[in-house]
């Protein structure tokens, strides 16, 4: 199963089984979705405690039901306090993190710009706000994993947005800002401890993410494959062919 290229024009070694993660602490933050499900069953087999999050418990009973060994937390994203309680739930089950997807998203858009409006923006922007609490929670887990990685899911319209879609390119390229922030955070950290970057941030590009499930599992366990610094603050693109 090939994953996928980096958008330096680097391919992304095929992937068939990730040593790296196995025994690793994974959290999928929004992960109910299809994409979070096939991430969360290539993860569980390749060895990995896989935590998915999400706010609704019916689908993530389903999860757990689905897919044998899933640990499944409910928490709203947006509320920083729910977030550091979660943080304290799973420390307490699991341990410390070693990988955080954010996977939390949705699309609201067209109109023009005359049709983006703040109540769309509002919606949107709950996404960045969910990365800003998760990433922060579980910052001290994963500069101090022997293999953390922070990864988002992204969009093509951050680099050729469109009127219709100002408000979705805006929160995405302000999602990106931020990872990229965070990924700076892992590589001064290291430094001024005198140590290699054992964490990596990284960003996942797709126009769009439906039937691209496969892709971003196989990218996303790929990352264990090689060491942070190859990874961090990278930007990996989904769309090429298989």
């Amino acid at each position: 199963m090939r994953a996928a290229k980096r958008e330096d024009g680097e391919d992304v070694a095929e992937v068939t089984e990730a040593a790296g993660v196995r025994g690793r602490c994974v959290v999928l933050a929004g992960g109910t979705s299809a994409a979070g499900r096939a991430c969360a069953r290539v993860l569980v087999a390749a060895g990995a405690r896989v935590v998915v999050v999400g706010s609704t418990s019916e689908r993530l009973k389903a999860i757990a039901s689905e897919i044998p060994g899933v640990a499944v937390e409910q928490c709203d994203l947006t509320d920083a306090d729910a977030v550091d309680a979660l943080r304290e739930r799973v420390h307490a089950a699991h341990g410390s993190v070693d990988g955080v997807l954010h996977l939390v998203g949705g699309w609201r858009g067209g109109g023009g710009l005359a049709g983006q409006s703040d109540d769309d923006f509002a919606f949107l922007l709950r996404s960045l706000t969910a990365l800003r609490h998760v990433s922060r929670a579980f910052d001290a887990d994963l500069r101090a994993s022997s293999a953390g990685r922070l990864t988002i899911v992204s969009s093509t319209s951050v680099v050729r947005p469109l009127a219709g879609g100002a408000n979705y390119a805006a929160v995405k390229a302000a999602s990106e800002t931020w990872v990229r922030a965070v990924g700076q955070g892992y590589a001064k950290h290291a430094r001024d401890a005198g140590l290699a970057v054992s964490a990596a941030a990284v960003i996942f590009r797709v126009k769009g993410l439906a039937g691209r499930e496969e892709a971003l599992a196989s990218a996303f366990l790929s990352l264990w494959d090689d060491d942070a610094a190859i990874w961090n603050d990278s930007v990996v693109g989904l769309d090429d062919p298989a």
